[in-house]
């Protein structure tokens, strides 16, 4: 049973999705040659992104400097960029990032500012006065991964936004072998669709049944085994779906294995960090991408510690040096396969921290910045609007927590148009972005 037999089986049953970009939108056949893949990393515990880029000119560090106390970098040590679009003021990379300078200043390399959840656009005066919606259970964890993974706003999604976007592609790749969505980091909401089914694999290839490893002669004899019973003939439907989930894991990780044994060995040098690893099987994958008949495809990677209540100056440089590093040596792979312009890297995370300190660390907040990576990226820009980094300032909604300025609504629907989903499915896919007048927010060139 393929995915779309599956999909008409609950059709069947009555359990079918009213969800329009599953039921009514389908992407056109993809031309051959017009290959897309995105790459995020999920940096999960709340980045504290305004330490990954912070203001160098002497009036705007001077804030920055007082409302971070004790967790300010110096001025001298922030690493300096020149902005293609200036707004007046100079920015620098944290010490540790020099990688992301490098791509920065090369120009396969963006910030996007002050972003995070919203269901409108949300100014300070407002919010004070209750007289807007905002996503639900802010400075969350657990929900604001879940917003920021399937941009559910206040509705009930139950599916990731890389997953609908998989959904809308359902049947454009008539040739495709694999899932189009891969996670490198176990299972992962962001890729799960209505229809779509994501792969999760190891950075070392597939993950192998634990029981059908070891001893040679047991294992094939324990396949047997299995095989027959995946060919048996169910009466029970639960028993039948089960079974699809085993004989679909079995030759997909056939299918992996296979292409990933006919990988080139690359010149580039990966860091031997979770990121790292992560980012290299990717590379290995998008090398042999061709072995899957994918014209588009969408990797999930990630890596954790950045809740950051304490031993922030101490942990901080680590987190933001191999996120650099991997960073930097993945798009070198890139170009070295000749796919930087094919291929677009973007961040996430749970939220941005207070600029407050605790003494040691950081709490929640809520606007952060990321970072967007690709040939096709408009680099060496920052998109959006940098906030006044001021304790009770105009962005501060309290405790030193800044309302984002662009949604992760409008950073998503940039991503999916420019992999190549039409505007009126952005429009179904994103519950919040018809709130935005700009739906585009600039991300990419042309």
């Amino acid at each position: 049973m393929n995915r779309r037999q599956l999909l008409k089986t609950i059709i069947a049953s009555g359990a079918a999705s009213t969800l329009p970009w599953v039921n009514t939108v389908r992407a056109q056949a993809i031309l051959p040659g017009d290959y897309k893949a995105l790459v995020s990393i999920f940096l999960f515990g709340g980045n504290d992104s305004f330490n990954l880029i912070a203001p160098r000119s002497p009036a705007e560090y001077n804030v920055y400097a007082q409302s971070r106390q004790n967790l300010a970098i110096d001025q001298a040590d922030l690493l300096p960029i020149v902005s293609d679009n200036p707004d007046g003021a100079l920015y620098g990379f944290h010490p540790a990032a020099s990688g992301l300078r490098s791509l920065f200043d090369e120009g396969d390399l963006a910030v996007v500012a002050n972003i995070g959840p919203l269901i409108q656009p949300t100014t300070k005066t407002q919010l004070q006065a209750l007289s807007v919606a905002l996503p639900p259970q802010l400075f969350s964890h657990n929900d604001q991964q879940g917003q920021w993974q399937t941009l559910r706003g206040i509705s009930q999604v139950r599916s990731g936004w890389a997953g609908r976007v998989a959904d809308y592609f359902d049947g454009a790749q008539p040739n495709a072998s694999l899932a189009m969505n891969i996670s490198m980091s176990g299972n992962s909401m962001l890729l799960s669709g209505e229809s779509a089914i994501p792969y999760a694999m190891s950075p070392d290839g597939a993950i192998a049944y634990g029981a059908l490893s070891g001893d040679a002669e047991f294992a094939a004899a324990r396949l047997t085994s299995f095989e027959t019973q995946l060919q048996r003939a169910y009466a029970n439907a639960h028993s039948r779906a089960f079974q699809a989930i085993h004989r679909r894991a079995l030759a997909s990780a056939d299918t992996v294995n296979t292409a990933l044994a006919k990988a080139p060995v690359l010149n580039t040098a990966f860091p031997n960090s979770g990121l790292g690893r992560q980012l290299q099987a990717v590379a290995r994958m998008l090398a042999v991408r061709d072995e899957f008949g994918a014209q588009r495809q969408i990797f999930a990677t990630s890596m954790g510690g950045f809740d950051t209540h304490d031993r922030q100056n101490q942990e901080q440089p680590e987190l933001f040096m191999e996120i650099s590093e991997a960073m930097h040596a993945f798009q070198l792979a890139l170009r070295e396969l000749g796919l930087q312009d094919q291929v677009t890297t973007f961040t996430q995370s749970d939220f941005g921290r207070t600029l407050t300190s605790n003494g040691d660390g950081t709490d929640h907040g809520w606007g952060s910045h990321q970072v967007v990576m690709g040939g096709a990226v408009a680099g060496r820009r920052i998109v959006g609007t940098m906030p006044l980094l001021e304790i009770d300032g105009p962005d501060d909604v309290s405790g030193g927590r800044m309302i984002p300025t662009t949604s992760s609504d409008q950073y998503a629907a940039s991503l999916a148009r420019w992999f190549g989903v039409d505007d009126a499915a952005l429009l179904d896919m994103m519950p919040s972005l018809a709130n935005f007048e700009q739906r585009d927010v600039g991300l990419f060139s042309g």
